[in-house]
């Protein structure tokens, strides 16, 4: 039995790794959050009345306040999933990415180093410090030949992506340096229950149920490996709790789409699971509407995941379509849920477009 300390926990992907946890093995979790727009105490909701569950409302950019939780709940493993994480969000206002995702990493990485140090071999010799990045860091893929592997340079685009490299490279600057025992993944895209509507899939969904455009940057054309996200927490423990130390382990879905494809299939879901459309909706593609492109939005990302297949026997459990179709079903189901996040700040509005009005 371990006990996790989980930053970003009630976020989407962080609430999914807290949740498998808790009712797939019999460890505990300490999550830490700070609770801004993306985090949703609501997606803990499953877990939250477990005895092994416990929850810190923090920043990790605080200092001395991650000394006293790590202090207070001595983890066995850190799983820092805590960042700012939309790209467009990014190009908008770039410096809360700078600040959580490159100094707050930094604050944590010292409050778990002095931590780190204090304790006794054995429980020492255990730790470890578990980050969780992007395949974005990796920069475009040109064409349709190639995949990002653990060897790929950094080459990120945006100011998201140039943030999370940064980290990337602080985490494994603590190791080297310090000798902290770390482990980076860098995933690709996530989708599934939970999913903040900012995002393509869920923005998708919804916009269809409320007959509202269908927003898909430029042609449509750039690919995207997508991940249920499921799988991707349960490719996350297994690295945090059994892959070597030192390493980086690249997960990915084996399911590359075009933006494009992936509106199209919502589209044809939300055909066969609610044919009663909006006023006015013949068909739901027809919402489909072309915008302008992202500033330096990236053509192409694809995982090769063989390492963690080969050395940790993880695979995808869905394929694009059945996660697909759960996602749409869940969201179809939880309307309550996301009622709530869209009463909140953000309405479902175009962001990333620097100098002009906001869509």
């Amino acid at each position: 039995m371990k006990k996790v300390l989980v930053t970003g926990g009630a976020g989407f992907i962080g609430s999914a790794v807290v949740r498998y946890i808790l009712e797939q093995t019999r460890d505990s979790v300490v999550v830490v959050d700070k609770l801004t727009y993306a985090g949703n105490l609501s997606s803990l909701a499953p877990v939250a009345s477990l005895p092994g569950f416990a929850f810190e409302q923090a920043d990790i950019g605080d200092g001395p306040e991650m000394a006293r939780i790590l202090d207070s709940y001595q983890p066995d493993v850190v799983m820092h999933l805590a960042a700012e994480s939309h790209v467009d969000r990014s190009i908008d206002g770039p410096a809360a990415f700078i600040d959580t995702n490159i100094v707050g990493t930094y604050t944590l990485l010292e409050a778990a180093r002095h931590y780190w140090q204090t304790l006794e071999p054995v429980k020492k010799q255990a730790f470890r410090f578990h980050h969780i990045s992007t395949d974005e860091v990796y920069g475009d893929l040109h064409g349709s030949n190639g995949f990002f592997t653990e060897q790929t340079p950094y080459a990120p685009s945006s100011p998201y992506s140039a943030s999370k490299a940064a980290s990337d490279h602080l985490v494994r600057a603590w190791s080297r340096t310090y000798g902290l025992p770390v482990i980076v993944t860098n995933c690709s895209n996530n989708y599934g229950p939970y999913h903040f509507p900012e995002k393509l899939i869920p923005l998708t969904i919804l916009n269809g149920l409320a007959g509202k455009p269908l927003p898909v940057y430029g042609d449509g054309q750039q690919i995207r490996d997508w991940l249920y996200v499921d799988d991707h927490a349960r490719a996350l423990y297994l690295v945090a709790t059994t892959g070597k130390t030192g390493e980086t382990w690249n997960i990915g879905g084996h399911n590359e789409r075009t933006n494009l494809e992936v509106v199209e299939t919502v589209c044809a879901l939300l055909e066969e699971l609610v044919p009663e459309k909006p006023t006015g909706v013949s068909h739901y593609r027809d919402l489909i509407t072309f915008v302008a492109d992202r500033p330096g939005h990236d053509v192409r990302y694809a995982i090769d995941a063989a390492k963690i297949a080969r050395e940790l026997g993880w695979l995808p459990q869905e394929s694009f379509e059945s996660g697909m179709r759960k996602t749409v079903i869940w969201y179809l189901s939880h309307k309550t849920w996301w009622q709530q996040v869209l009463d909140g700040s953000y309405q479902g509005q175009r962001l990333g477009l620097p100098g002009k009005e906001k869509e």
